[in-house]
């Protein structure tokens, strides 16, 4: 190793040794476009354990074919990016994507529905609003057994797979905006700064003005407590 190079790894903060690791890689995407799949659509979502809002899904077909460079070299998982960076990146997506959606389950869909399965709503709906339609689906986490589709679904699809990490960036910037306008609505929860999460500061609000329109009831400790909210 020449010696500009180990200077430069020797610099390298630890933190950023260990997620130069987590970059994704296309080998899911080329095993299937080999296969003859032109649409494939990598899946993912945002809010899941939040204790307000919606679950929102995002799903990005890439051009088939794709080289790991540019952008796609860019993509990580939206939990290790800063806001600015995945704002940016989101756009990107936007912009060079084949096709790319959102799709939404709302609290009261996860209250009727339970999490599981108002996640899988959301990811349907954003698998429906594609256009034109995915020939093949890569997952985190889920199984749309619903849908007459090809589908494989991954542990860590969103640190591991380049279509899944930029459709969680999608998910996360939407979902981010979508949680601002509901402080917008109700400003005593703090939504713009812990995004519905259960962050002190939201628990706090909870406890002192019960639950908005926007929380999700079946979650505790709101339906640990769901009696001080009638």
């Amino acid at each position: 190793m020449n010696s500009k190079r180990r200077d430069n790894l020797t610099e390298m903060s630890k933190e950023d040794r260990e997620l130069r690791k987590f970059y994704p890689s296309l080998d899911e995407e080329r095993k299937l476009w080999r296969g003859g799949f032109v649409r494939v659509a990598g899946l993912d979502e945002a809010g899941r354990g939040a204790l307000a809002g919606p679950v929102v899904a995002g799903a990005v077909v890439l051009p088939p074919n794709t080289r790991r460079a540019g952008l796609w070299a860019e993509v990580q998982d939206s939990k290790l990016l800063s806001p600015p960076r995945r704002e940016e990146l989101a756009q990107r997506i936007r912009e060079k994507a084949s096709a790319w959606s959102l799709g939404e389950a709302s609290a009261a869909e996860i209250d009727a529905r339970g999490i599981a399965p108002a996640t899988r709503l959301a990811m349907r709906r954003a698998v429906q609003a594609l256009s034109p339609s995915p020939d093949h689906l890569l997952l985190d986490w889920v199984q749309l057994k619903s849908l007459n589709l090809p589908q494989l679904s991954f542990t860590k699809g969103d640190l591991r797979i380049v279509s899944i990490a930029a459709a969680s960036i999608l998910a996360k910037v939407h979902r981010d905006q979508l949680l601002c306008q509901l402080h917008e609505r109700f400003p005593a929860y703090g939504f713009h700064n812990h995004k519905g999460y259960a962050a002190r500061t939201h628990l706090a609000a909870i406890e002192s003005f019960g639950p908005c329109p926007a929380h999700r009831r079946s979650f505790s400790p709101l339906r640990k407590d769901a009696t001080l909210f009638r």
